[in-house]
C-alpha cells in the first residue's frame, strides 16, 4: 500500500495538460472546430446567435462542472471543455458583432475589456493568474471563464482582421491566418528566449490560436466568392472532430506539474 503524497496544488493542476507542441496542435484544431461547429448551429440550422449561445452556454457549464469534479487529468474531458469554450466564444462574438450591431471593432473592444476584467478579478482574488495557481475549484472557474473570454476575443479579432464588412480590415481569411500565425511564431520565440513573463506569453498564445483557428474555419466553409473553400460546415466540423479525437488518443499527454514553468 502506498501513500498519496500529492499536495492540493498538485492535485488540482494535474487536471491540466503539459504545454507541449501536441497541446498547441490540438488547441488550434479545437478552435477551428469551434468556428465551423458554432456557425453550423447558428447559421446552417438557422437557430440564430442568441439561441446558439444559450445552447453552448449550458454545455459549457456542464463540462466545466465535470472538469472541476474530476479527480485527475482526463484528456477527452479537458478537450471537450476547450471545444465548448470555442463554440460558445464563436456564437457570443457573432451575437455582439452582428445581432447587437456593435461591429467588429466594438466587439473586440468589449470582449478585450471582459478578458482584462476576468484576469484582474482572478489576480485580485487569488494573487496569481498562472496555470500553477489553479489549485482550487474557485481558481478553476476563473481559469475556464478566462479561457472563454480569450476564445471569444480571438473570434472577434479573426473576424475584424479578415472581414470586409462591419468595420472589418478586409485582409481576407488566408492573409488573416498568416498574420496570426506570424504572431504565434513571435510569441514562441519570446517564450524560448525567456525574455518575458511566461504567464503573459501563455495567455497571448492562447488568444492568438483562436483567431488563427477562426480564420482557418471561415476559409474552409465560406463561399469561394468570399475567399473560402465552400466546404459544408457540417462536413468540416465532422472532419475536424475526427482529427481531434485521433489526436487526443494518439498524442502523448501528461498532467502538468506545479514545478513546471508556465
Amino acid at each position: 500500500m502506498t501513500n498519496d503524497v500529492r499536495t492540493p496544488a498538485h492535485y488540482a493542476i494535474s487536471k491540466v495538460p503539459q504545454l507541449t507542441f501536441g497541446f498547441w496542435v490540438i488547441k488550434i484544431a479545437a478552435t477551428t472546430l469551434g468556428e465551423t461547429g458554432g456557425d453550423w448551429v447558428t447559421m446552417s440550422l438557422n437557430l440564430g446567435y442568441l439561441i446558439g449561445s444559450a445552447i453552448f452556454a449550458l454545455i459549457f457549464i456542464g463540462l466545466v462542472s465535470g472538469q472541476i469534479k474530476a479527480d485527475q487529468f482526463r484528456p477527452f474531458l479537458y478537450w471537450a471543455t476547450i471545444v465548448a469554450t470555442t463554440t460558445l466564444g464563436t456564437t457570443m462574438a457573432d451575437f455582439a458583432d452582428r445581432s447587437l450591431g456593435l461591429g467588429y471593432p466594438g466587439g473586440v473592444a468589449i470582449v478585450a475589456g471582459l478578458l482584462a476584467a476576468s484576469l484582474a478579478v482572478w489576480y485580485w482574488a487569488e494573487g496569481d493568474v498562472a496555470v500553477q495557481s489553479v489549485t482550487t475549484p474557485k481558481a478553476e472557474w476563473f481559469y475556464w471563464i478566462t479561457i472563454l473570454f480569450s476564445q471569444t476575443l480571438g473570434t472577434a479579432l479573426g473576424d475584424w482582421i479578415a472581414g470586409n464588412d462591419r468595420g472589418g480590415l478586409g485582409f481576407g481569411y488566408e492573409s488573416g491566418a498568416l498574420i496570426f500565425g506570424a504572431g504565434l511564431v513571435i510569441v514562441a520565440a519570446l517564450y524560448f528566449r525567456a525574455v518575458m513573463s511566461r504567464t503573459a506569453l501563455f495567455w497571448a498564445a492562447f488568444i492568438l490560436t483562436r483567431p488563427l483557428g477562426a480564420t482557418l474555419g471561415d476559409w474552409l466553409d465560406k463561399p469561394v466568392a468570399q475567399g473560402g473553400l465552400h466546404v459544408s460546415r457540417l462536413y468540416a466540423s465532422l472532419i475536424l472532430l475526427a482529427f481531434m479525437v485521433v489526436s487526443v488518443a494518439l498524442i502523448p499527454q501528461r498532467a502538468a506539474r506545479t514545478t513546471e514553468p508556465v
